[in-house]
């Protein structure tokens, strides 16, 4: 999943010292802490589980935040905060549950009667429109209006940058062009989704596919009406089918959400629309908006990326009752250029993973709790199938110490018993990362491996470690990046990753160039499993393949310290959305 990351979060080796001793005191302590307007309930009290209930309506939401979102269009969008705040004022045929933790993980009904009516052959997907469902306007939501919305995601030419999974998986040729392009005179030529009346929708889907519903509730699945829709300015003002329609918007400064007045509760299982009014302000410093959120000037970070440093001292010495520390679902990882000698060579490969000191690249994200816990493979702890004790490379041991031994081995093994040299890339905008190249370079400094830094600019990452000639030809032996599931299965998070067929030549995540037809046989078999249980299996199988081939080194689960105001009801963490607050159930105490 595309992220801000750690763009605002200015992270130092040596502050996760500090971090985990009041994070271990607020443990502890488990007290709460004042903002002025009361005391909040507890460290952790929102971490996969409900803190201040009610169902009190009524006053201001206040978000703050220091990045917009890459586009509000919910075809478009593709950073986590978006996809929960777009809950807001869009609806899906499916979603996800308003509950803490891993009870988010279940779909649940939205505009649909229920989930999906499913063919035997695991191919056709029927559902059905609820009464009562209208738009903004008093306008009935049709079929149509869904079919529509989907087709969008095919014109990439006009508003590219959000998830395909759905493009991919109904019309893998490409043969469709988008409704932008389409000759049929109803602009809704897709063959492979149905609309038999203004109640039914069916998807008839080429092959099998065992995630297909968790695609459908991305907010790419929402409905977009015909009539209303601008093109590449829709994201400027989407038109609202969900509690809130949109007030005013001034791109990178503010946003303004009101109640929308032909939504209907009963239609809505899903969102508690308790606030009378939701507001958005970004600010341009991180430093400004973590003492504001303190102060209770603000309610919640937008962005949920956790507090910075000087942000979460303070909120940790004073305010321990505001603060939560879920994991993300992220993973934050060097990965390793097999085009790129010397690591085009496994053993030269298991050397600078063996040579890595796996607790100062801790320290570098941040600690074991601004950080996250050590990493020991490529499946975080949300996924099925993961295994955070499977450690190949023995990472844990020795709390975390290089191997320098095994590295030398590895050395002689790749005929490089003297060391070698390579380049780390690293984005110049993510602090964080940073301080963790900083620290690889450092550690394989004393097994005899010299890795320059390279900090390239971190706008224009898709031309640069996206695109192979450019990491070839730069000699870039390590990239250090980070990512996060799509939705809760292998598919969702390791198939962009390590699958040949997703190896491109710009726009490229498959940044270790893998090639394993295993690996890729695997994957068709989990995508096409009856069950996600079935699933499960396969993808701990491809898992341990990639930790085979030793071309990553992941760092962290992550974790983030995040601020909860005193005001916040109805606040818990998900893990459906990356350790986000479920931002559609919150209210607020007037």
């Amino acid at each position: 999943m595309t992220t801000p990351g750690s763009s605002r979060r200015k992270t130092v080796a040596g502050a996760a010292i500090v971090v985990a001793a009041l994070l271990s005191t607020a443990a502890c302590g488990g007290g709460g802490g004042s903002t002025g307007k009361g005391k909040g309930p507890g460290f952790n009290a929102a971490n996969s589980k409900l803190a201040n209930a009610s169902t009190k309506k009524g006053g201001e939401l206040k978000f703050v935040g220091t990045q917009d979102a890459d586009s509000w269009d919910p075809q478009r969008g593709y950073y986590g905060f978006m996809w929960d705040y777009a809950r807001y004022y869009t609806r899906t045929l499916i979603t996800y549950k308003p509950a803490p933790g891993k009870e988010s993980e279940t779909l649940v009904p939205d505009i649909a009667t229920g989930l999906a009516d499913v063919s035997a052959d695991k191919k056709t997907y029927t559902y059905h429109l609820k009464d009562g469902v209208k738009w903004e306007d008093g306008k009935p939501v049709t079929s149509k209006d869904v079919k529509y919305g989907i087709e969008r995601i095919w014109a990439q030419d006009v508003i590219s940058g959000g998830p395909v999974y759905l493009k991919d998986v109904l019309d893998p040729k490409g043969d469709y062009k988008g409704p932008y392009k389409d000759t049929s005179a109803d602009k809704l030529g897709l063959s492979a989704i149905e609309t038999p009346d203004d109640k039914t929708i069916v998807f008839k889907l080429p092959a099998p596919n065992v995630d297909f519903q968790q695609m459908l509730a991305m907010p790419s699945g929402s409905p977009v009406r015909q009539d209303k829709d601008t093109q590449s300015k829709y994201g400027l003002k989407p038109f609202s089918l969900g509690p809130y329609k949109w007030e005013s918007y001034e791109p990178n400064k503010s946003m303004v959400l009101v109640r929308n007045p032909n939504w209907d509760q009963k239609t809505d299982d899903v969102r508690k629309a308790l606030p009378d009014k939701i507001s958005l302000t970004l600010l341009t410093s991180a430093d400004d908006m973590d003492s504001r959120l303190i102060n209770g000037d603000y309610d919640v970070d937008l962005n949920g990326t956790g507090l910075s440093p000087a942000g979460r001292t303070k909120a940790l010495q004073q305010y321990k009752g505001n603060v939560d520390n879920p994991d993300t679902g992220y993973i934050r990882y060097a990965v390793f250029p097999q085009t790129v000698a010397p690591m085009d060579n496994e053993h030269c490969r298991k050397a600078v993973i063996y040579g890595s000191d796996h607790k100062s690249l801790q320290t570098a994200r941040g600690g074991p709790q601004a950080g996250g816990d050590i990493a020991t493979n490529m499946l975080p702890p949300i996924i099925s199938g993961s295994d955070p004790k499977y450690d190949p490379y023995g990472v844990t041991q020795n709390d975390g110490a290089a191997n320098a031994a095994k590295a030398k081995e590895e050395l002689a093994a790749c005929g490089k018993p003297g060391g070698f040299s390579t380049t780390i890339a690293v984005r110049n905008n993510k602090p964080s990362e940073v301080a963790t190249a900083q620290s690889m370079q450092a550690a394989l400094a004393k097994v005899n491996i010299k890795a320059d830094i390279d900090q390239y600019d971190g706008s224009q990452t898709t031309g640069i470690i996206g695109n192979p000639e450019v990491v070839k030809k730069k000699n870039y032996g390590i990239i250090i990046m980070g990512w996060g599931p799509d939705f809760a299965s292998g598919q969702g998070f390791l198939l962009p990753l390590v699958d040949s067929k997703f190896i491109l030549s710009n726009g490229n995540n498959n940044y270790s160039m893998l090639k394993d037809p295993a690996i890729d046989t695997l994957f068709d078999q989990a995508i096409a499993a009856n069950t996600p249980e079935e699933a499960a299996g396969l993808y701990k199988q491809i898992n341990q393949k990639v930790s085979e081939h030793a071309v990553y080194l992941p760092f962290v689960f992550e974790k983030n310290v995040k601020w909860r105001s005193s005001r916040l009801t109805n606040v818990y963490t998900t893990t459906n959305n990356n350790g986000f607050y479920d931002y559609a159930s919150l209210g607020v105490e007037k």
